[in-house]
C-alpha cells in the first residue's frame, strides 16, 4: 500500500459522516442526523485513520515514532481539510437540489 492509497483511504473516511445519515454508517436513525453527532462522528473517524496510519507504518517500518501535539493537531486539521468536499456535499449541494425541485 503506498501513500497516496493511504490518502484517499483517509478521504473516504473523513466524509463519510458527511454522505452517510447512519450513525458510524451502521445504526440508521428515524430522523436527519445532527452536526453534534456528524462531528462526534469526525473525531472516532480520525482516531480510527491513526489506527489504521500506526498499522501502516508498524507494517513498514517495524516500529512506531513516538509523535508530539504538533503531529496530531496538524493529521487533525488535514483530516479536516478532507472532509471539506462532504460537508460541501451536504449542506449546499443537496440544499440546491432541494430548492430547485420545489
Amino acid at each position: 500500500m503506498s501513500e497516496a492509497t493511504l490518502i484517499i483511504i483517509f478521504f473516504i473516511i473523513a466524509n463519510l459522516p458527511w454522505v452517510s445519515d447512519r450513525i458510524l454508517c451502521v445504526f440508521p436513525l428515524k430522523t436527519p442526523k445532527k452536526v453534534i453527532f456528524r462531528l462526534l462522528e469526525m473525531v472516532v473517524f480520525y482516531i480510527v485513520s491513526l489506527l489504521i496510519a500506526i498499522a501502516f507504518e508498524m507494517k513498514f517500518s517495524g516500529e512506531v515514532y513516538p509523535q508530539g501535539w504538533e503531529f496530531f493537531t496538524i493529521t487533525l486539521c488535514l483530516f479536516l481539510v478532507l472532509a471539506v468536499p462532504g460537508v460541501v456535499y451536504r449542506y449546499q449541494w443537496l440544499t440546491m437540489s432541494k430548492e430547485k425541485s420545489s
